[in-house]
């Protein structure tokens, strides 16, 4: 029988008409797009045709669905479909009959064959016994130290012989102990899975999946303390620079880690360059690890150059070692290992990872920054995006036609390298997957001979990589990566906290904070501002920033000066613009809110030119040369007035908002030319520092404290306005309203022409509300982030009580005035209430509230504490007093809605003035200080959301924005105010 004839007799291939015009596609790239459909659009593409059956009952696929669409605890259901049907909530008529599945003939895929057989695949003897990592026993520290810390990586036994743990973390065993208690699951997906721990063995024993759920917990001290006791940190690794941070301030830093045979983690690198420790207590582990810069065959690194992002796109581990790890020629190979029960593995900084469970393992790791680390984390979470990527990909993070040249400028040793050549929007660094290219053996061979050219140059010193530091990036000004380990200023806080408390270690801490600060030069100009004004130089001590603010501040022996840079020049000068325009208000009118506030004994502008450093004096009012020469001066502003005063930084706020990142910190570049003030240092300490150690009645304190200087702040009367200013605005005004059409108002108007620019601004983030939740995500419920739209309004004129009063002139029922907009912990000054009262008695007992400890001594702890000043008033704009409640209510009062009562009880104004014959247009929720105050809180430059859904974990599950307004809010609605 010949060929043809054979064929003829055949099945058909169906692929082709069942799939129609989308056959020209590759299965995995038709699966990959049924990934983005809802469950029940998928179950209806099943229907559609015998092979697109095939596709959408695939078990990867309802897990992907499933995982997305979740919304509390998961529960198991013996396969990823019923699962998702499940979680949809589908009634029990409408469930799939119980029949066997349908099968086709004519059909075949490598693609999904390849995942069958990944997800049925027994690992019993995928072990690698003789390991390249070496085994040590009874390690000292010492030797530690000296052979393997920061070099390679070692598998210590005995480590873990006296845990309890040891003996009692066995399945059974924590089935018994914790079955009902709710751990973290690890799985690629935006989402936070949690699985009650009896589910998730039950789970165990049925799926087959590829890459399996993986409980991946770093929050299991909180929710099982008792395994705590179970282990102990071995000595080895006891030096960690977090250990100054509380544990709910410090990064992450442990992990439980429970997983079946085929689950483990692909290749990455720890977060911020951190080294780890990790011990087994049940099962093998295979371990593959690359020196850093050596990129795994398979792995693309892709490192934004906006923020410095770092995402990895890595096939699953046991992927890796099916379908890459064969192509390697011995010499590409990765050291490995086989980890048995008992033996604890230590990988150093930056190092590659992958790891393979060969059977149901338990284990514990720890990640730590100590002395041999340090700087590395401090470099890998400093501005910029180049040395992030030369940190995980080596000089592969070059493109191909600049490599050359950056092998003559790295290489020669010239500092000053430029690479404004090799700036793109993402560097990427791709090794091929087998079928990607038909020339693929040639491509390994063209990689391999490539890493041969830079592997004796590359070198993992920290003087090496600093070379890839982009030297134009300020810390205070570029975006954050959002997958560094730690805040921008929670990493300020943390590197001021080693400041104080490791003072023999100062040498290093100050290399890391020349890294990740800008320290040294942040230095240099301060040495300039102190000598200029004859202020005594700054001692060892003064060296480093503190605080968490947005901007440098030093805490001198009797002063303070804070340096404008956050934003950028222009935002700098109307920072400082306005505060000194308020303070010079306060002097003016005498109000009783000034001997709250430090008093000001300097303020000008330092700038850099040819070379060398010039300080000018400037109080705010008319423009400095320098500044007239930087094109930034308002065309039509009284340069006799305060020409970056409130009003005209409120046309910068417009402007600014909805902005992107990118726009943002493009405008944010360095200019050389830093405004800067200098106050008195107050006595005491912030309540920061305090919160936890004061008494009850001093919380009360303080909560009237806050409203009484709050009113006295909102009673200020506002500088005069000159309308000319606005004249350019209204003619540029992009926006229209659906409803209210808002005309141009001036002097002869009843209402002010601000609120104008305020509704036009919310309606600019309005506009991508929904994508900017979307990127901050959890703890913001994501059914929630679906409605957003639908809860905020349309019309920011109902919202804020706009009508139409006599003659067509639109009124507004509420206040309009000076706002803070920053009132936090760390802007609120308190001094022990027994010293105050004698302080011009005793000169030197008052000498011991200052303590020169950079806020870190804890010598008055348990003292009597009463509030004195609230600090740093660099944010304050004109606005909704409304505004200033929410940092105080979420941050300072922590949601206690009895400290709220007493705080209003203080602050005796109200938030509205409601007309008697007020008709509020939209119903009932527009009559809401809630509701108001909600919209505020989703539309904040700051995630305000996260704070909220951090304090009410409950709201996590909300339903409706409204129950999460009148949860939060809702004690609003019966305020009043005492007009």
């Amino acid at each position: 029988m010949d060929e043809p004839h054979a064929q003829s007799l055949g099945p058909r291939d169906r692929r082709t008409d069942a799939l129609g015009n989308l056959s020209v596609l590759p299965d995995e790239t038709v699966c990959a797009i049924l990934e983005y459909l809802t469950p029940r659009d998928v179950a209806r593409f099943a229907c559609v045709s015998s092979v697109m059956y095939i596709l959408c009952n695939e078990e990867p696929l309802w897990m992907s669905l499933c995982l997305k669409s979740l919304n509390g605890p998961l529960q198991y259901k013996g396969s990823w479909k019923k699962t998702a049907l499940y979680v949809e909530h589908l009634p029990s008529e409408y469930e799939e009959p119980c029949r066997k599945p349908l099968y086709f003939d004519g059909f075949n895929s490598l693609f999904l064959y390849r995942r069958l057989y990944r997800s049925n695949t027994t690992l019993y003897g995928f072990s690698f016994d003789k390991g390249t990592v070496e085994r040590k026993e009874d390690l000292s520290l010492e030797e530690f130290y000296h052979q393997y810390e920061g070099k390679k990586p070692v598998l210590v036994t005995g480590l873990a012989d006296t845990w309890p743990a040891r003996h009692a973390w066995t399945i059974d065993q924590l089935l018994l102990n914790y079955g009902d208690t709710a751990f973290r699951i690890s799985q690629k997906s935006a989402q936070k899975i949690l699985m009650k721990f009896k589910d998730y063995v039950s789970y165990m024993k049925l799926q087959h999946d590829e890459d399996p759920l993986y409980i991946f917990d770093d929050k299991f001290g909180e929710v099982a303390p008792g395994l705590l006791k179970d282990y102990s940190v071995p000595h080895l690794f006891r030096e960690d620079f977090f250990d100054v941070l509380d544990r709910d301030e410090r990064p992450p830093f442990r992990w439980l880690i429970i997983g079946p045979e085929r689950s483990g983690a692909s290749w990455h690198v720890d977060p911020a360059l951190t080294s780890a420790w990790n011990t087994l207590l049940c099962g093998r582990k295979r371990w593959a690890l690359y020196p850093p810069g050596r990129v795994p065959l398979g792995v693309t690194v892709h490192v934004n150059d906006e923020d410095g992002d770092v995402n990895v796109e890595t096939p699953s581990s046991l992927q890796w070692w099916l379908d890459f790890y064969p192509l390697l020629a011995d010499e590409d190979k990765p050291i490995e290992c086989t980890q048995l029960p008992g033996e604890t593995i230590f990988v150093p900084s930056g190092w590659w990872h992958c790891v393979l469970n060969l059977e149901t393992t338990i284990a514990v790791t720890q990640n730590f920054a100590n002395s041999k680390n340090f700087e590395f984390v401090c470099l890998d979470m400093a501005p910029g995006y180049q040395h992030k990527g030369v940190c995980r990909a080596g000089l592969l993070a070059f493109g191909e036609g600049s490599f050359e040249d950056a092998d003559k400028n790295i290489f020669s040793g010239e500092d000053d390298y430029s690479y404004s050549e090799l700036t793109r929007k993402e560097k990427r660094v791709r090794i091929r997957k087998p079928g990607d290219d038909p020339n693929f053996e040639g491509t390994i061979t063209c990689a391999s001979k490539r890493y041969n050219m830079w592997k004796q140059g590359f070198s993992y010193d920290i003087n090496f990589l600093a070379m890839f530091l982009d030297k134009e990036r300020d810390h205070y000004n570029s975006p954050w990566s959002l997958g560094n380990c730690m805040g921008q200023r929670e990493m300020r806080e943390w590197l001021s906290r080693l400041w104080v408390g490791k003072p023999g270690m100062r040498e290093l801490i100050w290399k890391g904070a020349c890294l990740a600060l800008n320290a040294d030069k942040w230095l240099e100009r301060l040495t300039e501002i102190c000598a200029f004004h004859d202020l005594p130089s700054p001692t060892d001590d003064d060296r480093l920033p503190v605080g968490t603010g947005s901007n440098p501040v030093y805490l001198m022996e009797n002063h303070v000066i804070k340096i404008f840079v956050e934003g950028g020049l222009e935002d700098s000068l109307y920072g400082i613009g306005t505060e000194l325009e308020f303070y010079n208000l306060l002097r003016r009118v005498n109000s009783p809110l000034k001997n709250h506030i430090p008093d000001v004994l300097a303020s000008g502008i330092l700038y850099l030119e040819n070379g060398s450093y010039t300080v000018v004096p400037w109080d705010g009012k008319g423009v400095p040369d320098v500044i007239s020469k930087s094109n930034l001066v308002p065309e039509k502003c009284k340069v006799d007035g305060y020409p970056f005063g409130v009003w005209n930084k409120k046309q910068i706020e417009y402007r600014k908002a909805g902005m992107s990142i990118h726009e943002l910190s493009s405008s944010a570049r360095c200019t050389g030319i830093w405004p800067y003030i200098v106050t008195k240092r107050c006595k005491g300490k912030i309540f920061a520092q305090l919160r936890d150690g004061l008494s009850w009645e001093d919380t009360l304190s303080l909560a009237s404290f806050l409203g009484e200087k709050l009113r006295n702040l909102h009673l200020l009367p506002l500088p005069p306005l000159d309308y000319s200013i606005f004249s350019d605005f209204e003619q540029h005004l992009e926006l229209t309203y659906s409803n209210c059409h808002m005309e141009a108002v001036h002097n002869n108007s009843n209402i002010q022409v601000e609120w104008e620019i305020i509704i036009k601004t919310l309606m600019k983030k309005r506009k991508d509300v929904t994508s900017r939740l979307s990127k901050w995500g959890d703890p913001i419920p994501n059914t929630l982030i679906e409605k957003v739209d639908e809860y905020i309004p349309d019309d920011f004129a109902n919202l804020l009580n706009i009508f139409e009063g006599e003659n067509g002139l639109k009124k507004v029922w509420k206040p309009f005035s000076w706002i803070h907009t920053d009132i936090m912990d760390d802007n609120i000054h308190m001094e022990p209430s027994s010293v105050t009262l004698r302080l011009s008695e005793n000169a030197e007992y008052a000498g011991l509230v200052d303590d020169a400890s950079n806020g870190h001594n804890d010598g008055l702890k348990g003292k009597s504490w009463c509030p004195s000043y609230i600090l740093d008033f660099s944010d304050l704009s004109i606005g909704d007093p409304i505004l200033d409640l929410i940092p105080i209510y979420l941050d300072v009062l922590r949601g206690d809605p009895n400290l709220l009562k007493h705080f209003l009880k203080s602050y005796k104004l109200p938030f509205r003035r409601m007309s008697e014959c007020e008709s509020v247009e939209g119903g009932d929720k527009f009559g809401r200080l809630s509701y108001l105050t909600m919209c505020y809180c989703i539309l904040h430059d700051e995630n305000i959301l996260g704070a909220i859904f951090g304090i009410w974990k409950e709201l996590r599950t909300a339903k409706s924005w409204e129950e999460v307004e009148l949860t939060v809010w809702g004690e609003l609605n019966n305020y009043k105010g005492f007009p």
